[in-house]
């Protein structure tokens, strides 16, 4: 038995690869080249015959999948094909093959683990009771030139997981259900928005001014207008202007792209929703919030209640909400409300070991210890509201209380889930918080807002109370899959260029 690598292959992979290869060059010299096969009609898929084998036994079908099992035994064999559902076992046997027999059961017992096939034949029960199909013909639809890891131990290297996407699609079913689940939450999220009467829309993602969001955006250069311009960072600007237009209720699910760290839950590329409603507020989005999470729980989990890395998380019961003040006050004994001064704020930190910049004031203080002592309790679903104006510079004043603004973020498992606001309509005083985050920005805050004139002169033309909210799409399927990093649950995650050679990564 050859031996194998950390990786489940064979360490003889140099001849085996040459084998592979001279297997094809034999099927092209005899006219047989499976690459020059343009199409195979399916007629049925393998978990579909399984679960309905009491009405199809006996029945000929015909599949097509991937070789991933294969014991051949003197005149009949049994292999496995995994197609886009699962896999099923295939009896293949010498005299059931064609009008050549001999010739097409050689041509079967060539085949190789990886390889493409087109399976037709009946349904049948073996003798120890799986459903199979029993052959009559088998087509090499496609010859798989490299080496699959060896099934027992699946594709273990991480890295290599998220590098060769496609072999890991393979190898582990989680991997393939959870990309699965994730197509099936973004159309729930459709359905839902769709049945309330939202507007799906597309929007820039090459902009002048990447504003919506505090974040370093990518630069480019656009050749042909000879301007530098950005990717997008956040969805919300455009989205408002169509709010101005009167569309009343938008929405849009696509990638933004922030130029920062990558962690378990952070991706420069990733996918955002945001959506606007006219003539509501943050309450409003807070409702509609409650009630779509709930119902994508009960959609793609197939209940309220779901556990994350071992723990219960409950959408069954009525969200908390708490203002970000009284869950500091909750966690650290600290009423920010009596704190009237920048002086004082920054006093508190030093005395809690809370590391800021002298630049900040009383509001990026609040949301400093935010952050250390609040985020890692909010474990049930739960609405921070209040924040403090400083951090907000989008974001309609409270009329009772104008240092803080009608602002929610939604925090489960101690991530933020979605950032909402009831929007700023008011132009002057855009202008005017824009010209604080462009002092923000001179004194060395780099992800600070630009002053977009086009956004203020479509306030200026009017924009109704409007609601809005952003939703990080990839945390949330995180969440609904049990799945530990982001990187898990994007099918091409941002990775650093690796220069080697692919197959020597792959099959070393």
């Amino acid at each position: 038995m050859a031996q194998e690598n950390n990786n489940g292959q064979p360490s003889n992979l140099k001849q085996l690869l040459k084998v592979r290869r001279d297997k094809l060059a034999e099927l092209q010299e005899n006219g047989k080249d499976p690459y020059q096969i343009t199409k195979y009609d399916v007629t049925h898929h393998s978990t579909e015959i399984k679960d309905n084998f009491d009405t199809m036994e006996g029945q000929i079908v015909s599949i097509a999948g991937r070789i991933m099992l294969k014991r051949v035994m003197g005149k009949a064999s049994f292999c496995n094909v995994q197609d886009r559902d699962g896999n099923i076992q295939v009896y293949v046997a010498r005299d059931s093959l064609g009008e050549e027999p001999f010739d097409e059961y050689k041509a079967f017992k060539r085949m190789d683990i990886g390889d493409i096939v087109g399976i037709k034949g009946e349904v049948f029960r073996t003798k120890m009771g799986e459903i199979s199909i029993h052959a009559t013909e088998v087509t090499l639809l496609t010859k798989s030139l490299q080496i699959l890891p060896e099934k027992f131990h699946g594709m273990t290297n991480t890295d290599l997981r998220y590098r060769q996407r496609y072999v890991d699609l393979i190898m582990n079913q989680e991997s393939k259900e959870t990309f699965i689940k994730r197509s099936k939450i973004i159309k729930e999220i459709r359905n839902f928005l769709d049945a309330k009467d939202f507007m799906e829309v597309e929007t820039p993602m090459l902009v002048h001014n990447a504003g919506g969001a505090a974040a370093r955006p990518f630069e480019t250069h656009y050749n042909s207008l000879d301007e530098d311009v950005k990717l997008r960072i956040s969805l919300e600007l455009y989205l408002k202007r169509l709010i101005v237009g009167g569309l009343e209720r938008v929405y849009e699910i696509g990638r933004v792209f922030r130029n920062e760290g990558v962690d378990t839950r952070h991706n420069p590329e990733f996918t955002l929703m945001e959506l606007y409603q006219a003539y509501t507020d943050y309450y409003g989005m807070m409702d509609l919030t409650e009630e779509m999470f709930k119902y994508l729980a009960e959609k793609v989990v197939g209940s309220s209640k779901f556990t994350y890395n071992g723990i219960e998380i409950d959408f069954s019961k009525p969200f908390e909400r708490i203002t970000m003040n009284d869950c500091i006050k909750k966690y650290t004994g600290i009423d920010f409300d009596e704190v009237k001064t920048d002086e004082e704020a920054k006093a508190l930190a030093k005395e809690h070991h809370v590391e800021f910049e002298e630049r900040h004031g009383k509001g990026d203080i609040i949301n400093l210890f935010f952050e250390e002592f609040c985020e890692k309790n909010l474990i049930q679903p739960t609405f921070v509201m209040d924040h403090p104006i400083a951090i907000s510079p989008l974001t309609k004043k409270k009329p009772e209380d104008p240092e803080k603004v009608e602002r929610f973020e939604l925090f489960i498992n101690t991530w933020e889930m979605c950032n909402a606001y009831s929007e700023l309509n008011d132009p002057i005083d855009q202008r005017e918080r824009f010209a604080a985050q462009e002092e923000a920005f001179a004194s060395g805050d780099d992800e600070a807002e630009h002053t977009d004139e086009d956004f203020l002169n479509a306030l200026e033309i009017g924009m109704p109370p409007t609601g809005g909210i952003g939703y990080g799409i990839d945390r949330l399927v995180m969440l609904l899959t049990d799945s530990q990093a982001i990187r898990d649950v994007l099918l091409f995650p941002t990775l650093k260029s690796d220069s080697s050679n692919i197959k020597s990564k792959y099959t070393k």
